[in-house]
Order: C-alpha cells, then sequence, then structure tokens
C-alpha cells in the first residue's frame, strides 16, 4: 500500500480519537453547577454557595471611623442582598429584626452614654453571615458644660390633675391627679424645686387655676422659672379654632367657665419668669402651638440655653383625643427619675422618650416654643439637686 494512504489513514484515526476525547471529558461550568461529560455519561454537581449577604448601611452616612453624637437615640438604615440564595434572617445588636421585601430595614437605637457599638448580622438560606458595625460615641448636650450652671432665681411648678367632673355629660377620669402627684414627687425629690415653691391642685375649679396662674404672675421674678402641668379633659373647638382645658367645674354647654389657650398665653405674657415650661396630657392639646416642631436645634451649652428666655411646651398630642391611662406622663417621669445628667433640657428630655410613647400608643407627642409670649430661643433646664451652684 502507498506510504501516503497509509499515512492519512493513521492520521485520520488520531484527530477522531482526539475528538471523542475532548467531547466525552470535559467539565461544563454554568453559575453554581457543574456538568462533566465523561464517555457519554452526563454527571452534575452542585458547587455550594459559599457568598454571604451583602450589607449596605444608607443612614447614617459613615464618613469617620465613629459617629459622635449629642442626640440620644440614632436611626440606623440599610438593605442586604444576597442574589444566590437569598437572605434568611437578621440581627442587629442580637435582636432579630425584618426586612421588607426590598431588603429595607429601618431600626431606632437608643445610645447609652459614651462608646456604643451597633452591629448588624445577616445570614443567607445557606448558612452563611456577614457582619458590619457602626461605632457611635454619645456625650449628652447637658455635658458639654464644664462647670456648674449659674442660677440666680427659684424654680416653681404649677400642677394641676382632674379626675372628677360635676357635669354628668362629662366623663370622669382615673389617672390625671395620680400623673400630677407622680411629676410632683420626682420634682421635689431629684430636682432643685422646693417644696414650698410647688403647687399641686387636685380636680381644679376653673377659679383655682387662674387664681394660681394670678399669684405666679404676681410672685415669679424674670429670673425664676416656671413649669405648668395639666391633665384632664380638653376640647377643640374646630370652626372657632380654639382649644380648651375643662376644669371640674366646666360644663358641657357653656365655654364660658372652660379654660381658653388664648387666656393661657396671657397668662404666659403676664408672668415674668425666665422660663416657663407648659406641659399638657390631654385631648387636643397640640392647640397650643402656632407652630410645632418634633427637634429644634438648641446651642450645645446649658449656660447659653438657660440665659435666654424662653416659652417652650410639651404635649401628648396633637389634635387628637389622647387615653385615660397616660404613656406619655409614664415615660416623662420615668425619664426624669432615672436621668443621671446634670442638667437636662427640655427639649433633650422630650426626645429621650417622644420614641418610647410612640410606639406604645396611638399618638404622636409634640414639642415647640409657645409664640407670641416671648420665647428668645433658650430652653427651661431641669436641675439635679445636688448640682446647683448658687
Amino acid at each position: 500500500m502507498n506510504i501516503k494512504i497509509i499515512t492519512r489513514i493513521f492520521a485520520g484515526i488520531l484527530f477522531l480519537f482526539h475528538l471523542n476525547f475532548s467531547l466525552y471529558a470535559q467539565e461544563l461550568r454554568s453559575g453554581k453547577s457543574t456538568i462533566l461529560i465523561n464517555n457519554l455519561k452526563v454527571e452534575e454537581k452542585i458547587v455550594p454557595d459559599t457568598t454571604p449577604p451583602l450589607i449596605k448601611i444608607i443612614s447614617p452616612l459613615l464618613e469617620e471611623d465613629e459617629i459622635k453624637t449629642d442626640i440620644p437615640e440614632i436611626t440606623v438604615i440599610g438593605k442586604i442582598t444576597d442574589t444566590e440564595s437569598g437572605v434568611n434572617r437578621i440581627f442587629i445588636n442580637s435582636k432579630k429584626f425584618e426586612l421588607s421585601e426590598d431588603g429595607l430595614f429601618a431600626q431606632d437605637i437608643v445610645l447609652e452614654k459614651g462608646k456604643n457599638k451597633i452591629n448588624i448580622i445577616a445570614i443567607d438560606n445557606k448558612d452563611n453571615y456577614s457582619k458590619k458595625s457602626i461605632d457611635v460615641d454619645y456625650t449628652p448636650k447637658s455635658d458639654i458644660a464644664t462647670s456648674k450652671l449659674d442660677v440666680e432665681g427659684k424654680y416653681y411648678a404649677l400642677l394641676i390633675g382632674i379626675d372628677n367632673y360635676e357635669d354628668p355629660n362629662l366623663t370622669d377620669l382615673d389617672n390625671p391627679v395620680r400623673d400630677a402627684e407622680g411629676l410632683y414627687n420626682v420634682l421635689i425629690s431629684d430636682y432643685y424645686f422646693d417644696e414650698e415653691n410647688v403647687t399641686l391642685i387636685k380636680n381644679a375649679k376653673r377659679v383655682d387655676i387662674t387664681t394660681a396662674l394670678d399669684q405666679m404672675a404676681e410672685k415669679l421674678t424674670r429670673e425664676d422659672n416656671l413649669l405648668i402641668f395639666y391633665a384632664g379633659h380638653g376640647w377643640w373647638d374646630e370652626k372657632a379654632n380654639i382649644g380648651y382645658w375643662l376644669p371640674n367645674d366646666a360644663r358641657l354647654s357653656r365655654k364660658a367657665e372652660w379654660v381658653r389657650n388664648s387666656t393661657l398665653c396671657d397668662y404666659l405674657r403676664e408672668i415674668n419668669s425666665k422660663h416657663t415650661l407648659l406641659i399638657t396630657d390631654a385631648c387636643f392639646g397640640g392647640a397650643i402651638f402656632k407652630r410645632r416642631s418634633v427637634s429644634m436645634e438648641a446651642p450645645k451649652a446649658i449656660q447659653m440655653l438657660y440665659d435666654l428666655p424662653s416659652r417652650k411646651a410639651m404635649t401628648s398630642g396633637t389634635l387628637t383625643e389622647v387615653p385615660d391611662r397616660s404613656v406619655f406622663v409614664k415615660y416623662l417621669v420615668d425619664r426624669l427619675s432615672n436621668n443621671e445628667d446634670k442638667y437636662i433640657a427640655s427639649e433633650q428630655l422630650f426626645s429621650s422618650f417622644r420614641i418610647a410613647v410612640i410606639n406604645n400608643c396611638d399618638i404622636v407627642p409634640q414639642y415647640g416654643e409657645i409664640s407670641n409670649v416671648g420665647d428668645e430661643g433658650g430652653d427651661f433646664i431641669f436641675i439635679k439637686k445636688e448640682e446647683i451652684n448658687k
């Protein structure tokens, strides 16, 4: 046989052998699967998911290694994704948290004084996990003041709680007097309120309220501070755009026996105090504001806040009804009782319990200045008794 023909035949056999081997002994990879083709037998091997979820923090912006703040809480907003097996669960500071359908989460974190670490752990459906930490250094506003507060005047309080109503058309309440008593006890025991300067009126009639306000107007000086607390029925006249307090002797049919918010504002202008803080826990209490705010920016130095006159208010709600058993007063008194700061501004106090109130009842408490009664940007400062420098 011709040598050239034999050579061609042999080369063809080698080519076919090489082609068959390359077809039947190779791996085809796609995604997480591997297909092995060997001698016409197809085998599929699953490559396990070892990729952890991706955690992205949207807020706060992590521009520094550590976040510094003087606000007692921080809201963490983020998004968690896992394209392989999906996110199974997440934990924020060891507490399990549910994600929205698009993988978003938002959580308010109450901060402890000093260094705080917020740990976020995400786990996918194959038990792969990732972790991200946020370091927060919380220094309360009151700690920024390095020396004792220079206070010239006294602290007065007028506390009014009304449970019982003479008019059978007005439902009696169970808790306002008890709430006023709770605030009375914490003020005289822990703060710079002498007992003789704190007036507690239970089931006050209209004349009791106006007489007490008249006495405050006569007694207080420009260096003094006044806290007014009212718990009881309130009323909002939507047509006239006027809010009212309803004293013990109020009759539902006679508004002349009620206490108008405008009358109260007249008294606040007349009372020549350095600072006046009004706290109301009544239906439609938010009507006292001409404008309202949840968190107002204030100077950092407590002494500066104290030096500027103020007329501030905090209320348990807006123009809505509030429950008889007050979550608002519960957390107000609790925060005052457990406060360890030397000085705490009313705005700071309000911020420390606002979220707790919202989370535990269907009301949104409000804080702001009372317009047109002499507010100049300062704030009412609660002072622990042992910290005063006279």
